[in-house]
């Protein structure tokens, strides 16, 4: 979402006048996209500042402004710092260009919106053709999950206008872009209506009816996650898609059957659990259980065999206790997930969970329990890449490998990194690889003839 963002401001600085620069050294303007979801992120952000701060000292014109979730939680406290010219929230970039060139205009602008979705606004994607694009399809969150901070950094749910979804998509492809990922921090509650009432999304499909009469086209709606995976599906065959993040609660089977009815969406579902225990699930406020979870896997596994599914897990979180932590242990393998983030937990101010609960599992228990779900993971993983060996998959050329400039790498389907020798492929290409070996986290593979 970050990357996203940045393209955005990046748009609207060029829009201006504003050049971007390839090295730090050349910039009279930095901008720093924050991200507060962790305190580890912003400690970061807090060195780089120091770091900017001192670059001041022999260049005074230097400006630096700080934009996104640390902007609307810290406020005063960056604006006080040494380093920072402006504070600018993710919903007031539009801000920015007046900001810039102003001597009067307020050097802090935080307000959260409810409707704005920089719909209107075509990303800045830099002077070179890329692969791979991320679409903003919706902003904020409304889950109020009990360890999260995004609802009141990032402001409340609201969906973009899918036409103009639809026509930077378009832009993307036929500026030679092959794969788009949609992004939300739920996009499964994507819902579109001409006035925003996200109340009307609620509708059940006419079972007697197979044919899909509410589309932007003739004016019905409202449009839900899974017609729009469609359209933008539909655009062309030879456009991959993806989408991230998904919740539990919200992943409906109407938008696995519109995966399965698409060989160009990717087959991979991001679906992060968080705790394999009720007890950690009802006071992080989920709104789901461990049984519900399983039952979306096992939906997952019915209508989309072969879909790889990764997840996202928090040890330590407020009064966990070993036997809640092994039933975490005991859901992954279950589940068997392919890929997972590990994190354990860090309290963010002003939530729910900082505002009700004590965050009194001791810092070396956490870590021990993150070590143990990362040692499950990383066996998982390797066990789920061991059983690609020999398989055949479309692999999207996205780039030369880290390791050699003789191999090329990029990603399945089932989103798996692979790396294979370059032979006769080109950056943009989707080749056929046969996997011959695998670490945990990477295929290995060489290209193949279609047939062969």
């Amino acid at each position: 979402m970050n990357v996203s963002d940045s393209e955005v401001v990046a748009r609207l600085l060029s829009d201006n006048g504003y050049r971007k620069c390839e090295h730090l050294e050349d910039a009279r303007i930095i901008f720093v996209n924050t991200c507060s979801i962790r305190e580890n992120a912003e400690k970061r952000v807090m060195g780089r500042l120091d770091l900017f701060a001192r670059m001041k000292k022999k260049d005074p014109g230097l400006k630096v402004g700080v934009l996104g979730c640390m902007a609307t939680r810290l406020r005063e406290q960056l604006l006080a710092h040494p380093a920072v010219d402006w504070v600018v929230g993710p919903d007031s970039y539009r801000h920015l260009p007046g900001m810039l060139g102003s001597s009067v205009a307020a050097p802090m602008e935080v307000k959260l919106s409810l409707t704005e979705t920089y719909a209107d606004i075509k990303p800045f994607r830099g002077v070179n053709h890329g692969i791979s694009a991320f679409v903003t399809i919706m902003r904020g969150c409304n889950n109020m999950c009990a360890y999260c901070i995004v609802p009141y950094v990032r402001g409340r749910e609201r969906s973009r206008d899918p036409f103009s979804i639809i026509e930077e998509i378009r832009d993307l492809l036929s500026g030679g872009f092959r794969e788009v990922t949609l992004l939300g921090q739920n996009v499964n509650s994507y819902c579109w209506t001409p006035d925003s009432d996200r109340d009307s999304c609620g509708f059940e499909p006419d079972q007697d009816d197979k044919t899909d009469h509410r589309t932007p086209e003739n004016g019905q709606v409202p449009v839900t996650f899974a017609q729009l995976l469609e359209r933008v599906a539909g655009i062309s065959p030879m456009l991959r898609v993806r989408y991230t993040t998904s919740h539990p609660k919200d992943m409906q089977d109407d938008v696995l059957h519109a995966m399965a009815g698409h060989p160009n969406i990717c087959k991979h579902i991001h679906l992060p659990v968080q705790s394999g225990s009720n007890n950690m699930l009802k006071k992080m406020n989920r709104r789901y259980t461990r049984e519900e979870y399983l039952e979306r896997i096992a939906a997952i596994r019915r209508i989309l065999p072969g879909c790889t599914i990764s997840s996202d897990m928090i040890s330590g979180f407020c009064s966990e206790t070993e036997e809640d932590h092994a039933q975490t242990l005991s859901l992954m393998e279950e589940v068997r997930f392919d890929q997972a983030y590990m994190f354990h937990y860090s309290q963010r101010p002003n939530t729910l969970a900082a505002r009700h609960y004590k965050d009194d599992v001791p810092e070396d228990v956490k870590i021990r329990r993150l070590n143990e779900i990362i040692a499950l993971q990383n066996r998982l993983s390797l066990a789920s890449n061991w059983a690609d060996v020999g398989k055949v998959f479309e692999v999207l050329v996205e780039g030369a490998s880290k390791r050699s400039n003789d191999w090329f790498f990029g990603r399945t389907g089932t989103n798996k990194v692979c790396v294979f020798p370059k032979a006769d492929s080109k950056v943009g290409e989707s080749v056929h690889v046969r996997v011959t070996s695998c670490t945990a986290a990477t295929l290995k593979g060489e290209i193949v003839n279609e047939n062969q």
